[in-house]
């Protein structure tokens, strides 16, 4: 077999999972072939094996035989935003009850009246760094919500911002209705329904809509109406749910066929039974806990039951600072019980499903040429290292960065 495009050659390790969304015990089967090879052309894989067995290529690229993993797909941040939260971090370690902090007015409405006064372009700029950094990390293919701005025109600014910056990056962005006012609750929710989505949609600003179900934010009624007028405008459907309290948002998110369910830190056995028996995929956020000091949310006890499972940074001002995929990943076997196995399973192809994506996330023929260069040539290094970048080379379409 003659190749043409690029060959990498002298991979220590090619480790991946196996494309598509994988379940249960399925998401610790990985491949690992030792001294391989890559064949990328037109930004495609199209060969991938031993490097004895390798096609011939007039262009190789000596990795110098380090592990190669799949990019990294960070399949929940909040990354679009302005202001800070320093205060609210300092009151919290203090003992303030976030109620209170709400109540002097910090919390996520700060963060909304910052991002609401910012232009599009001051919150291009202001996610450039943090975009860079999650790359820097790994991640190779980012989702970004909006959510910080109630009124519909500073969602949309935030919307255009992400779309400014997919010329650089790739995203996915989502439009997040993320909390309540506290007037006007039935007509926000009608507005959010008849005008918003739907402006959004005829636009192509968002790929999805998403919903923080809580008991401090939207109910399971108000939810269902968001996200069916999301569906009947051609939107996938997401919701955080389970954060603090199981109220049934998990169960809607497997009822209505949503992409994936995120955070789940309150899940209990009927949450995991449902989302066992369901597509949905539950995505963990490791980076909440560790920053609010939540408990974890079960994922163990997910894949032993079944469920497809992912995990994400949940980049945000507030409740998870973490500017890192690679960390996430790390966070998810300390925290969450997962292997390393099950973690970059996690981390590739089960976080691209959770954005509706199949093309990425494993190191196959016909896979886009998304991929990790190591420091290490033992793989286990990406979910081993804490505080330091395993990380030594990015590429995208297998362009390195």
């Amino acid at each position: 077999m003659t190749g043409t495009g690029t060959l990498f050659t002298n991979i220590g390790q090619l480790v991946t999972p196996a494309a598509g969304v994988q379940r249960g015990a399925a998401m610790r089967d990985l491949n690992v072939t030792r001294d391989a090879a890559l064949l990328v052309q037109d930004g495609v894989i199209r060969w991938a094996g031993p490097r004895a067995d390798a096609p011939a290529s007039p262009d190789e690229h000596d990795l110098g035989g380090v592990a190669v993993v799949p990019g990294l797909v960070d399949p929940h941040t909040h990354a679009v935003w302005a202001g800070d939260r320093l205060a609210d971090f300092e009151a919290r370690i203090a003992g303030v009850p976030y109620e209170e902090i709400l109540a002097r007015g910090g919390g996520i409405r700060s963060s909304m009246r910052a991002t609401g006064a910012a232009s599009v372009d001051d919150l291009v700029t202001l996610a450039r760094p943090r975009l860079q950094a999650l790359r820097h990390s790994g991640a190779t293919t980012v989702e970004v919500k909006s959510g910080y701005g109630m009124e519909f025109g500073a969602e949309s600014r935030m919307l255009r911002a992400i779309r400014d910056l997919q010329a650089e990056f790739q995203l996915v962005p989502t439009l997040l209705i993320h909390v309540p006012p506290t007037e006007d609750r039935a007509e926000y929710v009608q507005a959010v329904c008849h005008d918003l989505i739907p402006s959004v949609a005829r636009e192509g600003l968002a790929a999805a809509v998403d919903v923080f179900t809580e008991r401090e934010a939207f109910t399971v009624n108000e939810t269902r109406a968001i996200l069916q007028a999301g569906k009947a405008n051609g939107l996938h459907v997401k919701i955080h749910a389970d954060q603090f309290h199981a109220i049934g948002g998990t169960e809607l998110a497997c009822e209505l066929g949503a992409l994936s369910v995120d955070h789940l830190e309150a899940s209990g056995p009927a949450q995991i039974a449902a989302l066992a028996a369901s597509s949905t995929v539950a995505t963990l956020l490791p980076g909440v806990s560790l920053h609010l000091g939540l408990p974890a949310a079960p994922g163990r006890a997910l894949i032993d039951a079944g469920a497809a499972v992912a995990v994400g940074t949940d980049l945000n001002p507030g409740s998870s600072p973490l500017y890192s995929a690679q960390m996430a990943l790390a966070l998810a076997v300390r925290l969450c019980g997962l292997t390393p196995a099950e973690a970059l399973c996690a981390a590739t192809v089960n976080a691209a499903a959770a954005l509706g994506l199949a093309d990425r996330g494993a190191l196959v023929p016909g896979q886009r040429a998304d991929f990790l260069a190591l420091h290490s040539a033992d793989w286990r290094d990406l979910p081993y290292t804490l505080g330091a970048s395993s990380v030594r080379s990015v590429f995208v379409g297998g362009t390195a960065l």
